[in-house]
């Protein structure tokens, strides 16, 4: 497995925060039946900016986040672990 190659698992730990800010985002956007481009106009930017963000090419803003959760109709958490 490609984990157990360290080169590889330290890239995929770097970019773990990515990969779950991307899973949630298409889960609340699936659940609220909308698609990229739907959900760019309700936040006034790009469907290219949410396919960055789904694909996990960019790590969004705060503010972005936030106007994110308040589009969905749904709250924003973040977790020290």
């Amino acid at each position: 497995m490609l984990l157990k190659n360290p080169e590889f698992k330290k890239i995929w730990e770097e970019t773990r925060l990515e990969r779950e800010i991307a899973y949630a985002l298409i889960r609340a956007r699936i659940e609220k039946r909308l698609t990229q481009a739907q959900l760019a106009k309700k936040l006034k930017t790009k469907q290219s900016v949410i396919s960055r963000v789904e694909s996990g090419q960019t790590t969004p803003s705060l503010s972005f986040l936030k106007r994110l959760a308040s589009v969905l109709d749904t709250s924003l958490s973040v977790q020290f672990k």
